[in-house]
């Protein structure tokens, strides 16, 4: 029952919230916080009673929902894969929970979409049945846009200017879209397995069935569906420009979890339908998702390094680093492999971070213009600090996270696609520089007039800033707890497609 608290704690939480009285903020917000820390508490003890020694899907817990012909049951299990993500989700959702803190605007109302929200993604990373994993896929997605609708801020750069709703629209309509073709691939597994005389939404079982010969057929025409419609969501290019604006639109508790987790619900739909499932036509079409992958890389850190918009910079830095999961993905490699998931929970846990920063800076100083904004860890120090280690591990320092995550891509890169393996390398130079001259910018240097008055950031704040902080330095020392369990979930992979790992 696990598995299912993890989803039911937010869900049933964010129903009983819905009966507060909303003049009760207070009250509210504590809450909200007691449901979060009681989903981190549960994803650590999920991920720490994980054996990675025995592999698989474990926790394994299934009702069934619809019998013949449609088989659809409500199934969960965690394996070395889904075991990270979750508690990936636990942390940013405490810290995002935290921050929320400061929403004064109908906070009841916010929380409970919030929560609805952090359901789906909890869902999603532990559904064993495609049905219900798209179900939950599209409950992570939808609260984004009154979310992001209501509680968002619009903005005018001079030139042109970007309202809340555009944000929220765009977003929505990308990813409505990519969910259509997700669903229609879906649709088309289930039709393929009822041909073979087992109709089934099951991953296990789908991927146990006796497919005819014209399968492989179908692979290569479907998998390019679960590709691009996963891949949506991933940041993928030229499908990413949502993300930026997206970024940009929305509060700083929903941007956390939008770039902290919501996208890497793409990459783990395109590694748990797209490989696992349909793994010829992932032979036939990766090489296309590497390239992708590497324009990825490229095109997001010279993009970040020509922002003058502080969360634009990490929006378009999160499309870059996005760049090497889906790197990792293609390559098919172990360590590959084993660092595209670790580098989804190290971005997951470093962009939280960034986008909890970048929301104190405003709060304070009510613009986000790197080119006005200089010297604020004179008034800011902390923040200035904890801003200084996300964005090492951002460019790759060793001894955090990142460096870990993206040595791994690399290795696998180079054993696999060299010319894309330099692009990355290329790709994390550039990060180096736009990183560095943000921090110099911003931070550093003498301090402007109007920033004199700027206070740090509150505890509430810093204690968030600090959880994040913590994660990556641990991960980045002590890699191996996090390996273990990821190696558990990748080794078989490229077994499934026929490749030496």
């Amino acid at each position: 029952m696990a598995l299912f608290a993890t989803i039911l704690i937010p869900l049933l939480g964010g129903i009983l919230l819905a009966f507060f009285p909303a003049h009760r903020g207070r009250e509210i917000k504590v809450f909200a916080i007691l449901l979060s820390v009681a989903t981190l508490f549960l994803s650590i003890v999920l991920f720490a009673a994980y054996d990675y020694s025995a592999g698989g899907f474990q926790f394994t817990q299934s009702f069934k929902w619809l019998d013949h012909p449609m088989n659809i049951s409500f199934s969960l299990g965690m394996d070395g894969i889904s075991a990270p993500m979750v508690l990936l989700t636990g942390i940013v959702m405490f810290a995002a929970t935290l921050i929320a803190w400061n929403i004064e605007h109908r906070p009841k109302d916010f929380l409970v979409l919030l929560l609805m929200l952090v359901a789906g993604v909890y869902g999603t990373f532990v559904s064993m049945d495609l049905f219900f994993l798209f179900f939950f896929y599209e409950l992570a997605v939808l609260p984004m846009f009154l979310l992001i609708g209501v509680w968002g801020s619009s903005s005018d750069f001079g030139t042109f200017f970007r309202s809340k709703e555009y944000g929220a629209m765009k977003l929505t309509l990308y990813l409505v879209a990519g969910s259509v073709l997700v669903w229609v691939a879906i649709m088309a597994m289930f039709w393929a397995s009822y041909q073979a005389g087992t109709p089934t939404f099951s991953l296990e079982e789908l991927g146990n069935v006796e497919f005819n010969d014209s399968f492989k057929h179908f692979q290569n025409l479907f998998f390019p569906l679960v590709m691009v419609g996963f891949g949506v969501l991933a940041g993928l290019w030229p499908f990413h420009t949502w993300s930026p604006d997206g970024h940009v639109a929305a509060p700083t508790s929903v941007s956390m979890l939008h770039a902290g987790v919501l996208m890497k619900l793409g990459a783990y739909g395109i590694i748990r339908v797209g490989l696992e499932l349909m793994p010829e036509g992932a032979e036939t079409w990766l090489p296309v998702l590497v390239g992708l992958g590497a324009v990825n890389v490229f095109y997001g850190a010279v993009s970040a390094m020509s922002q003058t918009d502080l969360k634009y910079v990490v929006g378009y830095s999160s499309v870059s680093h996005m760049g090497y999961v889906l790197i990792g993905i293609a390559t098919l490699d172990r360590l590959g492999m084993g660092g595209a998931v670790l580098q989804m929970f190290s971005h997951g846990i470093m962009t939280a971070l960034f986008f909890a920063l970048v929301g104190a800076i405003y709060d304070r100083a009510h613009v986000r213009d790197v080119g006005v904004l200089e010297g604020l860890a004179k008034r800011m120090p902390m923040t200035a600090a904890f801003f200084a280690v996300a964005g090492l591990a951002s460019l790759g320092l060793p001894g955090l996270s990142g460096f870990v995550a993206e040595f791994l891509v690399f290795v696998g890169a180079f054993k696999t696609y060299l010319p894309v393996a330099v692009i990355g390398v290329i790709g994390a130079a550039i990060t180096a520089v736009y990183i560095l001259r943000l921090l110099a910018k911003v931070f550093f240097g003498p301090i402007r007039p109007e920033w004199e008055h700027l206070t740090d950031a509150s505890r509430v704040e810093l204690g968030a800033a600090a959880l994040l902080a913590f994660v990556l330095l641990f991960v980045g020392v002590w890699p191996l707890p996090l390996m273990d369990v990821i190696n558990a979930g990748v080794i078989e992979i490229p077994g499934i497609l026929g490749v030496s790992g």
